[in-house]
């Protein structure tokens, strides 16, 4: 619409308001005017003593002079852009039509990328068997180029694109795994792969792609936005969009995990499965209990996004609550069909934090739901203080450095929350590795205080000479590590002549903190141990 017309239209409509509120208050209006003869003279503005008629405007008066919108009005976005109000859905992902994947889609996927992603091993965990008491097996997903499972649903999903997709190019909204699995496999294929990125994403991850040819395009302050703007590109440019957890090429290509698992590890009893989206599940649960029905297959994950317990709850796909947590992944939006098209569950994401990313998915695929239906034996829930000290059993005993998101299974166990495999040959899946360094650090002493070898401790000691160095004597005489100690006097609630000194020590195991806690009780009043 004319800039011109537009600011008619405003005028027209802003009269009409004026006259609406003086006919409501009661008053009559008066016509302004000059007369010609004070106009001459140089006076100001005068009042004509004749009301003019006031009808009250409703809204059906202003709908009658106020002209629909042109066609153009339409694609005009709040920022002056032309953007489409209404941006496409992907037709491989509609909610209202799943797909359900099939065995032949796992086999037709594991001939398809046999030559193209790593078979990664599955070995026992000697140190970790004997303490959970069970035979434990780690599929080591993480041994994949870009460092996760997503490879496989990514080099399936290329490999099925036709002679006018792959020129074209495909296009995904990703922070995290499936951005690094596409870009690299795009290169590899020869297909042009952009990847939409809030401008928040970690930058190691930014340089990954870009190495692998990958366009990167930072966009928005959350994946939400990214995504937006990734259909608008669909829309523009043609591009093929790749769900990352729910695209049912995608699936299949994660199932081919379970084919390995039952050749490499043929009389395993369970199989313990992250969940985010729940793609990766789906694609195993599918090829494991078409070969072998009697095998459980068990679901887990994060309790700060359960996403997947709320739509088995609703019987359907819907949107779970996610509280800041360490579990990494995409973050995903969901899209609805609204004036704006899309809704999202999460905006400022930079405010997460990153060991459960890769399965903060606030709602699971509606491909992935209905795939899954009489599939999953048994699901739980896990928190991430468990997490973090099976990453700290990881590191320690299979010296294995994963993320969040792919130790879920074995916090699951650790914290016994599932008895009944004690015994038993299990499986369960190490997703990936792509963990932050500086989250990784964080972690590390998280489950360090979990596990009891990390601990705070509060003492209020006398404000004299020596007072806070017999402290630190008395600690390290009881064998304990002091890595950091600091005191307060301004904000003591007793005398003046104490000081309360706060210590974080490191120790052996509980047993040794409850050692230490009852040497400085015995000689100081006030004591905590957290």
């Amino acid at each position: 619409m004319a800039v011109g017309t537009t600011i008619e239209r405003y005028k027209r409509n802003l009269m009409l308001f004026e006259m609406d509120v003086v006919a409501q208050s009661g008053c009559s209006l008066f016509r302004r005017g000059r007369s010609q003869a004070r106009m001459r003279n140089g006076e100001g503005w005068a009042m004509d003593q004749q009301p003019v008629p006031i009808r009250k405007i409703n809204k059906e008066f202003l709908e009658k002079v106020t002209p629909p919108p042109s066609p153009s009005d339409a694609t005009k976005s709040s920022d002056g852009g032309s953007e489409p109000d209404v941006l496409p859905t992907d037709p491989a992902c509609d909610p209202d039509h799943p797909v359900k994947i099939t065995f032949s889609d796992v086999s037709s996927a594991a001939f398809n990328i046999k030559n193209g992603v790593l078979r990664t091993p599955c070995n026992k965990s000697a140190n970790l068997s004997k303490l959970l008491d069970m035979e434990l097996y780690f599929k080591k997903e993480y041994l994949q180029v870009t460092g996760s499972f997503k490879e496989r649903g990514a080099r399936y999903a290329l490999s099925r694109l036709s002679k006018e997709e792959k020129e074209r190019g495909v296009i995904a909204a990703s922070a995290g795994n499936h951005a690094l699995a596409l870009s690299y496999h795009g290169q590899q294929l020869g297909i042009p792969v952009n990847v939409v990125m809030p401008v928040f994403a970690p930058l190691m991850k930014i340089g990954m792609c870009r190495s692998y040819g990958a366009n990167v395009i930072l966009k928005g302050d959350n994946i939400g936005k990214a995504k937006e703007h990734a259909m608008r590109l669909v829309a523009e440019k043609k591009f093929k969009y790749i769900n990352g957890y729910d695209h049912p090429d995608i699936l299949a290509g994660q199932g081919t995990i379970g084919l390995e698992i039952l050749e490499q590890v043929p009389d395993v009893d369970a199989v313990v499965v992250p969940v985010g989206g729940a793609g990766l599940i789906a694609g195993i649960a599918v090829a494991v209990k078409t070969l072998k029905p009697h095998i459980q297959v068990i679901a887990v994950e994060s309790d700060t996004c359960p996403s997947y317990t709320e739509a088995l709850k609703a019987g359907k796909p819907v949107m779970a609550s996610v509280r800041s947590t360490l579990a990494d992944g995409e973050h995903m939006h969901t899209f609805k069909k609204t004036s704006k098209s899309i809704i999202t569950s999460m905006h400022n994401l930079s405010q997460q934090s990153a060991l459960f990313e890769g399965l903060a998915v606030p709602m699971v695929g509606g491909n992935a739901l209905a795939t899954l239906e009489g599939l999953v034996d048994k699901h739980v829930l896990v928190c991430e203080e468990s997490t973090a000290l099976s990453i700290l059993r990881l590191i320690e005993m299979e010296k294995a450095v994963v993320e969040g998101g792919g130790a879920v299974g074995l916090a699951a166990m650790i914290t016994g929350k599932l008895p009944e495999l004690r015994g038993k040959k299990v499986v369960t899946i190490l997703t990936g590795g792509n963990i932050d360094t500086t989250v990784l650090g964080r972690t590390i002493e998280r489950g360090l205080a979990v596990d009891g070898r990390l601990i705070r401790l509060e003492v209020v000691v006398s404000d004299r000479p020596g007072g806070i160095a017999e402290l630190a004597s008395q600690i390290a005489h009881m064998g304990a590590s002091i890595k950091d100690i600091f005191h307060e006097r301004a904000w003591i609630a007793t005398d003046v002549f104490s000081v309360r000194v706060k210590v974080v020590a490191e120790t052996r195991d509980r047993q040794h903190v409850a050692e230490l806690e009852e040497m400085l009780r015995s000689k100081y009043d006030d004591v905590k141990v957290s």
